[in-house]
Formats: C-alpha cells, structure tokens, sequence
C-alpha cells in the first residue's frame, strides 16, 4: 500500500516494530543507510516477532539512490520542522513515508530540497517529538484511512466503520 522509509535508523526496536506495522498493513520498508544496527540484530528480530516473513525490506545506500530507483514516486517527509500537518496531505497508494533517524530527525537539506513535501504530526510544545515507530504507525494509519483501509478490510467490513 505505502512505502515506510527510515533514513539511517538508530535504535533496533523502533526498526522492529515498525516492520511489525509494515506486515499488518502491507506497506513495504525501506531502510537507508548508515544504520546504527546490524540488521541481524536480536532486538530488532525480537520487536518485529514473527513477522519478518510478511515484510518486504529494501536496503538503500543513500536517500538519493533511494530517490533514483523510484523516479515518479511522492516523496512526504515528516517533521517537527514543518508547517502543514500531516492530515493535510492527500496519501495514494505507493506513496513513501520519510522518516529521519531517531536523535536528529532528517537531514536539514532534505527538508529545504522539499518544503512543500514536509508535514508534522502536531503535539504540545513543551514535547520534543514521537517515538519513531509511534509516528510511522500514525502516517501509515492516516493514508490508509483515506484510502478506504483498502486491502485491509474483508468483504462487508467497510459499513461496520461507518457508524
């Protein structure tokens, strides 16, 4: 459905859940180097369970390769830095979702590359920012949302969300 990226991902768990997401929702993973773990790693294994099996995971040197390897694709990166909110963005199947490394978020030059392609999820203040593998499951879950949680649903399910 979606395209998650994770560009030089730090921490195993959020890699693994997020993958866990990835396999409950179809949506395919990518991973954009240097990454602070060895994808053998045990706790991401471990926080992605047994689904490993579901999930297509693309590996990537550079954001450009990245970019490079899907021409024609949309690209929305999310952000603290940015000024329309996620919901605000029209999500189609095959978009990517761009998500920065845990400590530092994206590349500066990324975000002045694609202003208009940057959207925050909005929080208070006084909060720095979400928990990576909270935030992706927020992105996922809002394009599916308005997407009619294609492929998700089986037959007849649909009008039992409509309430």
């Amino acid at each position: 459905m979606f395209h998650i990226v994770l560009v030089e991902p730090e921490i195993p768990q959020n890699t693994g859940n997020i993958a866990r997401t990835c396999a409950a929702t179809g949506c395919e993973l990518h991973l954009v180097h240097p990454l602070g773990f060895e994808i053998s790693d045990k706790q991401l294994k471990r926080a992605g369970l047994d689904y490993w099996d579901l999930v297509r995971v693309h590996e990537h040197g550079s954001f450009e390769e990245l970019a490079a390897a899907y021409p024609h694709a949309r690209f929305f990166f999310f952000t603290t830095k940015a000024k329309h909110n996620y919901t605000e963005a029209e999500y189609r199947e095959g978009d990517f979702l761009v998500f920065g490394k845990e400590t530092k978020g994206l590349p500066e030059e990324l975000l002045v590359r694609h202003p208009d392609e940057c959207v925050r999820i909005p929080m208070i203040d006084k909060s720095r920012s979400l928990n990576l593998s909270n935030s992706a499951a927020i992105a996922v879950y809002e394009g599916l949302r308005q997407n009619g949680f294609r492929n998700l649903l089986q037959e007849g399910e649909l009008h039992r969300l409509k309430w």
